[in-house]
């Protein structure tokens, strides 16, 4: 048991350390979904939209600025707010689920 906890810690804290630093790479100029950036980080959403707010906090004293279309809803067009980063569950007009993931992107200012 205390192997599989070592193991567990190791991949975290590298995945801590290494995910503020290599988001801006993996991000720069390309439009990304951050569910899809999860998977490929194989991190939960919710952490890595938690990393990525602190990630916007820090580039503001930097040569670069996030860019982030928000959520949309397909069936009635409702955009939300550009600070969810994450997916809505449903529509807060029409209460649909079909909403288009925000995308997020890096570009240098």
């Amino acid at each position: 048991m205390v192997g599989y906890l070592e193991i567990y810690v190791k991949v975290h804290v590298t995945y801590f350390f290494m995910i503020r630093k290599d988001l801006i790479n993996l991000l720069l100029d390309r439009p990304t979904r951050l569910s899809d950036l999860a998977q490929i980080l194989d991190v939960s959403p919710k952490d890595l939209a938690n990393d990525l707010d602190h990630l916007f906090k820090s580039l503001k004293r930097s040569d670069y600025k996030i860019v982030v279309k928000p959520a949309t809803c397909l069936k009635c067009g409702f955009i939300f707010s550009k600070n969810k980063l994450t997916k809505p569950s449903k529509c807060p007009k029409c209460k649909s689920t079909w909403i288009d993931d925000p995308l997020v992107k890096i570009v240098r200012k």
